[in-house]
């Protein structure tokens, strides 16, 4: 049976964002089919689209390799995506669906609970659903491929702090989805827009001796919308 190209993709990516792939490192296709175990074919397709999606870049003589963005391209994803959630709200406040709603709010409660017992791992994997439910409702493919992508860039780049108070995050995350039931559009997007600034603060540069600060071309095409 042929292995998926995109199921391939997935695999690398994941690697590459968990650093078993360091930056810089290289990727030859024959290695990657032995490690995942699949011909070159969906390889050579998985690192195109990497590369279009700014993980994988190719040099003369080395091949693909994985990308080393600079601290100025590290600094532009959060930018961008202070600029998308908040679009993706404002979406979602006239898109979303019942089942949407739904999601949202079970999630909010459940992030609660977990904040008032203080459970930090599981707070981290539900803030990831709950925004990757708030793109999902915002019902625009193109936009929820570009915050996807961006979470995942986000995530290889950058390190996290657990909010110092995470009883009044989990509350903005409940204020975003009342916003989003009454289908109040710019409420959405400015309580949106605050959360995402607020949790930016909180993003730290993995490795930052390991990001290089020259400027090197890096394909970004993806976010450069």
């Amino acid at each position: 049976m042929r292995i998926p190209a995109h199921s391939v993709c997935t695999a690398i990516r994941d690697d590459i964002v968990s650093g078993v792939f360091e930056r810089g490192s290289r990727l030859p296709e024959e290695q990657l089919a032995r490690r995942y175990g699949v011909s070159r074919v969906p390889v050579r397709e998985a690192l195109r689209t990497l590369e279009s999606e700014g993980f994988v870049t190719t040099r003369r003589h080395a091949g693909a390799c994985v990308a080393e963005p600079t601290e100025r391209e590290a600094a532009d994803l959060l930018e961008i995506r202070m600029l998308l959630e908040p679009m993706g709200a404002a979406r979602a406040a006239q898109r979303r669906t019942d089942a949407h709603l739904k999601v949202l709010r079970g999630l909010v409660r459940l992030g609660q609970e977990r904040a008032r017992r203080g459970q930090g791992e599981d707070l981290r994997s539900l803030g990831g659903w709950f925004h990757e439910t708030l793109a999902q409702a915002s019902g625009s493919p193109a936009l929820i491929a570009l915050l996807t992508q961006l979470r995942h860039k986000i995530a290889w780049m950058y390190a996290v702090e657990q909010p110092a108070k995470p009883m009044e995050s989990w509350a903005e995350h409940g204020a975003i989805v009342d916003a989003v039931a009454r289908g109040d559009v710019e409420r959405a997007r400015a309580l949106t827009a605050l959360h995402t600034e607020r949790a930016t603060a909180a993003h730290r540069l993995r490795r930052p001796e390991r990001v290089r600060t020259s400027q090197h071309p890096v394909n970004t095409a993806s976010v450069q919308h």
